[in-house]
């Protein structure tokens, strides 16, 4: 849920602005002292004008494709003025109006799509709860594992899928006096621009034609992110992976987009039309196996050449993804699987990341005690909200960057970071194991929970011995030497951590270039 703040929602206005007239939308946000949360409240058209600029300067801003929400739900702020006080969803609920909205929305999760729709037509509070998409959208996936034809919603997307035939309307039925936080909360994450100071912050180290051995010493032995350009000018797809040509190459090939499969011309009609607070990734690690040409259009940098995961030839985990995405998709915090470190490559569009190193919990984020579960946020702008300001005055603040097409960002094992798309984005990311990250990997393997732990492969139990046995026969003696420098490593610890040094680039006493 949205924190304790308190969202004002601005009705639309005119206003003229160097001799023209400018349409201004905005959500604004003005702190509370009180530790309890606020509800969202509709500010007074009256407003001043100074006021007004004053709030806009601090406010949200709506993408200038937001509509309004489909079925006229207003935050629960509002109802505080409606003279008559009366809010459509208690009396469309009855009995079960005691019930949360999230506890509502769970027990009609457990419902089929048919039994959905006979009890929307049962209230008007009924028919706001049992169109609200997510509920949709899960039926969806749950139901459609072959891929889909998005319709413009999930509602007509479902029911299209099963009769194609049935007349579904295009628009929801506008519902007077309906008030939720909740459910507005999912519209308002949807229809959210990025605030420029979330994307400003910029504090990551930039390199360009640095040696291996530079790489090796200044970043991956003590395991710091870098931002690497020029590393894919010899790429073929920097300059051929555009939608056209990946659509022609692939063609009735299917990838995954979450629990589904779809064609990437599919996948494409959806990233267009969808508005959601989530929308729907395409993560596929056996992309080079589907379309080997895919494969054959880019090189690993040579900066991670070294992958020793490669000793098990076949056995291997999933070690690369090509990743396909709309404005606002992106992976919320997540630490790297089976403690490996990553390289991501943008080939189109640009991606905001945020890291933390592997000491620091990123705020709203929590893990469970063995690291199995990760519980944050639903939707990384809902982090952005809520707790990315927070960061600010930390000791150790978050490394931030934009990466943008031809750029390359490390990261390194352990740090948690989020991603999220800033424009329709396509990349390719590879998670890897040298022998700077080898101790530390066989030690992750070996964990009494692996088998809840380590990921992509189906032999999680014993991947542990097969690849110690592996590197064993393909490098003797590299385990026990590595473990006796990870040891003398770990006894030199006076030096100056890596935060003590880090400066954020709009302060102090030097800058990293943007």
């Amino acid at each position: 849920m949205l924190g304790s703040k308190s969202l004002l929602f601005k009705q639309q206005k005119r206003k003229r602005k160097n001799g023209k007239i400018k349409k201004s939308k905005r959500i604004s946000v003005s702190a509370k002292e009180e530790t309890v949360a606020e509800p969202y409240q509709i500010a007074p058209e009256e407003e001043e004008e100074e006021e007004e600029e004053e709030e806009e300067d601090e406010g949200f801003s709506l993408k200038s494709s937001a509509q309004s929400d489909s079925y006229g739900v207003q935050p629960l702020g509002n109802l505080y003025f409606n003279p008559s006080s009366h809010n459509s969803r208690n009396t469309g609920l009855g009995n079960l109006q005691t019930l949360t909205d999230e506890l509502v929305l769970d027990i009609l999760g457990l419902l089929e799509g048919t039994h959905l729709g006979i009890l929307s037509t049962v209230s008007k509070g009924f028919y706001i709860f049992c169109n609200h998409e997510p509920l949709w959208r899960n039926l969806v996936l749950e139901t459609c594992k072959g891929g889909f034809l998005f319709k413009g919603c999930w509602r007509s997307t479902f029911v299209t899928a099963y009769r194609p035939s049935f007349p579904v309307l295009s628009f929801g039925l506008k519902v007077r006096d309906f008030y939720s936080d909740y459910l507005f909360q999912s519209w308002l994450c949807a229809n959210l621009e990025m605030k420029p100071e979330w994307l400003e912050r910029d504090n990551i180290v930039r390199r360009k034609g640095i040696s291996l051995d530079e790489f090796v010493m200044d970043f991956e032995e003590p395991n710091k992110p870098v931002l690497l350009e020029g590393c894919l000018e010899n790429w073929p797809g920097l300059e051929k992976w555009n939608r056209d040509y990946l659509v022609e190459k692939c063609g009735d090939v299917k990838f995954s987009v979450g629990p589904v499969e779809m064609k990437l011309e599919d996948y494409f009609k959806y990233s267009d039309q969808v508005r959601e607070e989530r929308p729907l990734y395409l993560f596929d690690p056996k992309f080079a196996e589907k379309i080997p040409q895919l494969g054959k259009d880019y090189d690993v940098p040579m900066y991670f050449n070294e992958d020793l995961f490669s000793v098990l030839g076949n056995e291997r985990p999933d070690y690369r993804w090509i990743i396909i995405g709309p404005a606002g998709s992106g992976s919320s915090f997540h630490i790297d699987p089976n403690s490996t470190s990553a390289w991501n490559a943008i080939i189109k569009g640009s991606k905001k990341w945020i890291l933390f190193p592997p000491d620091v919990v990123p705020p709203g984020v929590h893990p469970s005690p063995d690291g199995a579960e990760v519980a944050s946020p639903v939707s990384i702008i809902e982090w952005f909200m809520n707790f990315y300001n927070a960061t600010k005055n930390w000791k150790k603040r978050p490394i931030e960057c934009v990466c943008k097409a031809g750029e390359v960002i490390f990261v390194p094992n352990g740090w948690w970071h989020l991603v999220i798309n800033l424009e329709d984005s396509i990349a390719i990311t590879q998670n890897f194991v040298s022998r700077r990250n080898l101790v530390n990997v066989l030690e992750f393997l070996k964990k009494p929970n692996a088998c809840t732990l380590v990921s992509g492969t189906s032999d999680r139990v014993n991947l542990h011995d097969k690849f110690k046995n592996a590197i064993e026969a393909h490098l003797p003696g590299t385990i026990d030497e590595l473990t006796l420098k990870d040891e003398e490593k770990k006894a030199q610890q006076n030096k100056p951590s890596f935060w003590e040094s880090v400066t954020d680039s709009n302060a102090g006493a030097f800058r990293f270039s943007f």
